[in-house]
C-alpha cells in the first residue's frame, strides 16, 4: 500500500497535536497539583474591629497610626485572656505573583495561608507581618526596602517592636514564637530573622517553605551571597528548622539544592528537610491534608513540646 500523502494542511494540524501529547506526557509525570486535593481549611474572612477568639483582623502598632502599615493577627478559636499561647509570626512571599498553575502571590499579610494551615486554626497565635519600604511608612510588596539597596531596616525595627508587643497583648509566649515564611519569607527566615542578634533571640523554631537563604546568590539584594549567608546561619545556634520545598522546581533552587548547600557551610543545625508532595509554589498546600503536613504538625509540636517527647 502507497502511505497517503500528508498534505501542508494536515501537516499543520498534527504538528500542535504531537506538542501537546508531548506536554499532557510530561505534565502527567508531575507531582499533583493542589487543586487535585481538597483543602479541609478555608482562610477565615477579614473581620473588622479588635481581635478576638477565631477573628482575623487587621492590627496596626502604637505609634503607626499615620502610616500604610498593618500587620494580621489570628486569635485561635478557644483563646482566653490571661493564658499563653505559641506564636507563629509569617512573612510573605513576592508579589504581585502569578505562575502558570494558577499560583498566587499578593506580596502582602492578608495574603499569607502557612500559619493558619499548620495549627488549623487552633491552639497557636497567628501574625502575619510586613515587609517595610526605605520610608518606613509603607509596605514592601517585593523584597524589603528600595531598589537596589533593598534597606532591611525598617523591617527590622518594625519586627523586634511587634513581637514582643503583640505577645504581650494578645498572650502570646515570647519562648515559644516560630517564625516561618513563604518564597520571599522563606529567605527572610535567615535573612532577616538572623540578621544580628537581637532579633535572632526572638525565634524558638522556623519553617523556611519554598527558597533558603544563601543557596541562589543572585537574587539582587545586598548580601545574598554565601559567606554573608553562613555568617547569619551561625546565629541559628540549636532552634530546629522545618525546611519544605514544592516537589518540583529548578534543581538550582531546590529542597536539595538546599541540603547540599547547608552541608558546604560546616554550620550545624537541627534541619528537617520535607517535600510538599505537590508541584505548586503556594502556601494554600497546608490548607489540605497531606503526608508534609502532618510531618510539618508533628515536627512543631515535638519542637516546642519537647518535654513530652
Amino acid at each position: 500500500m502507497i502511505p497517503a500523502r500528508r498534505t501542508p494542511a494536515v501537516a499543520h494540524l498534527l504538528g500542535p497535536l504531537l506538542i501537546m501529547s508531548g506536554l499532557s506526557s510530561a505534565l502527567a509525570q508531575l507531582p499533583p497539583d493542589i487543586a487535585s486535593v481538597p483543602a479541609d481549611l478555608t482562610l477565615p474572612k477579614l473581620s473588622p474591629g479588635i481581635a478576638g477568639p477565631g477573628k482575623r483582623v487587621k492590627e496596626v502598632l502604637k505609634g503607626n497610626e499615620s502610616t500604610e502599615l498593618y500587620h494580621v493577627t489570628w486569635l485561635p478559636t478557644g483563646w482566653k485572656a490571661g493564658e499563653r499561647y505559641p506564636v507563629i509570626v509569617e512573612l510573605a512571599g513576592n508579589g504581585p505573583y502569578r505562575n502558570g498553575f494558577g499560583d498566587v502571590s499578593t506580596g502582602r499579610p492578608e495574603g499569607s495561608k502557612l500559619g493558619y494551615g499548620i495549627s488549623g486554626g487552633r491552639n497557636y497565635i497567628w501574625i502575619c507581618l510586613p515587609f517595610i519600604d526605605d520610608t518606613g511608612k509603607k509596605i514592601a510588596t517585593s523584597w524589603w526596602g528600595k531598589r537596589p539597596g533593598h534597606d532591611p531596616q525598617p523591617t527590622l525595627n518594625y519586627i523586634k517592636r511587634a513581637v514582643p508587643e503583640l505577645c504581650r497583648r494578645h498572650g502570646g509566649d515570647p519562648d515559644r514564637v516560630v517564625l516561618a515564611g513563604f518564597s520571599r519569607g522563606a529567605i527572610a527566615c535567615n535573612y532577616i530573622g538572623l540578621y544580628d542578634d537581637e532579633i535572632a533571640k526572638l525565634w524558638a523554631a522556623m519553617i523556611p517553605y519554598s527558597h533558603y537563604d544563601g543557596v541562589f546568590e543572585r537574587w539582587g539584594y545586598p548580601g545574598a551571597d554565601r559567606h554573608s549567608a553562613r555568617t547569619r546561619l551561625k546565629r541559628l545556634g540549636k532552634r530546629p528548622q522545618f525546611i519544605c520545598h514544592e516537589s518540583h522546581s529548578n534543581a538550582a533552587m531546590s529542597l536539595e539544592a538546599t541540603r547540599k548547600y547547608l552541608d558546604t557551610t560546616g554550620v550545624p543545625g537541627r534541619f528537617t528537610f520535607q517535600l510538599t508532595g505537590f508541584r505548586n509554589h503556594n502556601d494554600a498546600w497546608t490548607l489540605r491534608p497531606s503526608p508534609a503536613r502532618k510531618a510539618l504538625r508533628e515536627w512543631l509540636h515535638r519542637s516546642l513540646n519537647p518535654q513530652t517527647d
